[in-house]
């Protein structure tokens, strides 16, 4: 279990829902990530923390994908929901068609971590996205990891 069962939130995602997210955000995500939130839709992690740019980061939880209607007090974890709250300072250039950064983790103190797309659309990186550094159109990352699994495995209880 990578995640504790009681945090799950449902109805977890189908891959008709995650196809019109990806048409929505204009990206294809890692298929490690699609399995992974199919089964721990925005789940609190057991393994809850990471090491990332000499600082030691706590997790607070996986965001969820939901089909949103204003209904669903977890709401508030999706993905699309958190990206419009996060608006223009998870953008690198305005006129970027699609996701650049899309924010998967919450982490403790305001900061998230992201799927980066900046230097490959196919395979993201995962990153830190520092909410304390970032501007709008000038986001601060860090890179975590080279995909979305090596992250997985960088966690640590």
């Amino acid at each position: 279990m990578v995640c504790k069962a009681e945090s799950i939130i449902y109805p977890l995602p189908d891959d008709m829902l995650l196809a019109e997210k990806e048409s929505k955000w204009r990206i294809h995500l890692p298929e490690a990530y699609k399995e992974f939130i199919k089964k721990y839709n925005g789940g609190i992690p057991i393994k809850d923390r990471f090491t990332c740019h000499n600082h030691l980061y706590a997790l607070d939880r996986f965001l969820c994908i939901l089909q949103v209607s204003g209904e669903n007090d977890d709401e508030y974890y999706d993905i699309g929901v958190v990206r419009t709250q996060l608006d223009e300072r998870i953008v690198f250039d305005e006129n970027v068609v699609g996701a650049e950064l899309l924010p998967i983790l919450a982490l403790f103190a305001g900061d998230f971590v992201c799927l980066d797309y900046t230097d490959n659309v196919e395979e993201p990186s995962v990153c830190v996205w520092s909410h304390e550094a970032s501007s709008d159109l000038q986001p601060v990352t860090y890179t975590i990891s080279n995909n979305y699994a090596a992250f997985l495995n960088s966690l640590t209880a």
